[in-house]
């Protein structure tokens, strides 16, 4: 226990020293928001898969493979819905938002690119989207924290709550500290922890079981149900819940901290080696992780949270340094995934909201000072959101995830590539969507049970379409349009 905890103070103290190195390099606006534009292929791609996939990788689709019944089939399909949603974004979004954000006045945040896309001169989309970024953040960044408080349990025994609370003030520090310069380089570090730990626990595992005849028939042991490629009810397909599990991947188009980072790209033409890197991680990873979900219910049966499997294999399996060194993966993926949130989540309170009703022009020093104060508050009620030690990691995260997807996924999509689309046409999408997916929520399942995000992609996009043919756009958006379009593919 005591390797296990040097180990992770080291991995801390490198990242608070990151966090450092970048203080007196952040009081500049974009550079503290967005670093400036300048980041390579590399640290894009990612940091992009890392603050994407988060502690949820190593938790959640273990966790979700691990359950008995349908388990293995929902992470399987979650998965391809993920993997296409990535790569859809990569290959459309990307480039597009790069350029476009740069033309329509250098926009360093979702919202503002938004408010300028559509000439949007009372700053409703500001204030909406900020509203909306603050509430499904909170509930984003509470399941990395509750993924961190489960990690400090199991390991050290440390109360669940007290747990959290050492993860985010470490957060906390190097997010405060340094901003996006800080979070693109801790992020890469921590892309690559978790690439080398995905591959080694499954692995390690099937050798420890015996091979893959021993796993074979330990698996051939369980019910087909808890294996079974597609979700079955009864003799059918399930075709709800495969249908709630592909839609995943609607969600991508949304996500504001996934975003910002084909913003900050240096170029447009780094996109693709951007895009190579990322699904040559994100395929690896995704596979992996049903992969540990799959062979740790052979390994360790009967384990009541299933969440906590990837860390009860290392647990049983390694010794001290091993187990610190791998542990620093579910780490790292939280800590990726958090900071990344919480510094969109600042932006969004202090510039699209705070310096619109307050009507202040404030300099950049001043904001990024506002910025540092929020993501200590947004931290504070986050953990309160997970002070439950039965918090799901993979329902906190599908909430969030799917309220993004639906209030800003559609209008993304629409914004970059539909030249007719209007202010009205993009408040009224992004109320609806945002709204319907959290009614939907609500209603646990609403009037079918399926995933939010898809019922409220669609209203969204509804919405979009029909208010926009029914009003005019502004000349000057077309003009700009016409002028982002010559972007190639």
């Amino acid at each position: 226990m005591y390797i296990i905890a040097i180990i992770f103070a080291i991995y801390l103290l490198i990242m608070l020293w990151i966090g450092g190195k970048y203080y007196s390099k952040s009081d500049d606006l974009s550079d503290y928001l967005l670093g400036g534009r300048k980041l390579g292929s590399w640290a894009t791609a990612m940091s992009a898969q890392a603050s994407d996939m988060s502690g949820w990788l190593l938790t959640g689709v273990p966790g979700t493979a691990y359950i008995v019944y349908q388990g293995t089939s929902e992470a399987i399909w979650t998965a391809v819905g993920l993997w296409l949603g990535t790569y859809l974004n990569w290959k459309f979004v990307a480039k597009r938002l790069r350029q476009y954000t740069k033309i329509s006045g250098d926009s360093i945040t979702i919202p503002v690119f938004f408010e300028n896309r559509f000439r949007d001169k009372k700053h409703i989309l500001s204030v909406v989207s900020g509203i909306f970024i603050i509430i499904f953040f909170l509930v984003y960044t509470a399941a990395q924290f509750s993924a961190g408080g489960k990690l400090f349990n199991t390991i050290f025994g440390i109360d669940y709550l007290w747990g959290m609370v050492i993860c985010a003030v470490i957060i906390l520090g190097y997010t405060v500290l340094g901003g996006f310069n800080a979070v693109a380089i801790t992020d890469t570090i921590m892309g690559i922890t978790m690439f080398i730990a995905l591959l080694v626990v499954p692995i390690i595992t099937t050798i420890k079981i015996g091979g893959f005849d021993e796993l074979s028939s330990r698996l051939a042991a369980l019910t087909p149900e808890s294996l079974g490629f597609f979700p079955m009810d009864g003799d059918k397909i399930n075709s709800l819940l495969l249908a709630s599990s592909l839609g995943w991947g609607l969600g991508y188009f949304g996500q504001p901290h996934i975003l910002t980072r084909f913003m900050a790209i240096e170029s447009p033409d780094m996109i693709k080696k951007s895009r190579v890197i990322a699904m040559g991680w994100v395929t690896i990873t995704l596979a992996a992780a049903i992969i540990i979900g799959v062979v740790g219910k052979a390994y360790i049966p009967g384990l009541e949270d299933g969440e906590r499997i990837y860390m009860e294999l290392i647990n049983s399996m390694f010794n001290p340094v091993i187990s610190g060194l791998l542990m620093t993966a579910i780490l790292g993926a939280i800590m990726s995934t958090a900071s990344s949130q919480l510094l969109v989540a600042a932006s969004s309170l202090s510039t699209d909201i705070y310096a619109t009703l307050m009507k202040r022009d404030l300099n950049d020093k001043r904001i990024v000072t506002i910025s540092r104060a929020t993501v200590i508050i947004i931290t504070i009620l986050a953990i309160f959101i997970a002070i439950d030690p039965n918090s799901s990691v993979f329902s906190l995260v599908a909430f969030a995830w799917g309220g993004f997807g639906a209030a800003f996924g559609a209008m993304i999509l629409f914004a970059l590539f539909w030249r007719r689309m209007t202010l009205a046409g993009a408040i009224a999408g992004m109320v609806v969507g945002g709204v319907t997916d959290f009614v939907w929520f609500i209603m646990e399942g609403g009037i079918w049970d399926i995933y939010e995000i898809i019922p409220s992609f669609i209203l969204a996009s509804i919405s979009i379409i029909t208010v926009s043919l029914l009003t005019k756009p502004h000349p000057e958006m077309l003009e700009e349009f016409d002028k982002a379009k010559n972007v190639e593919f």
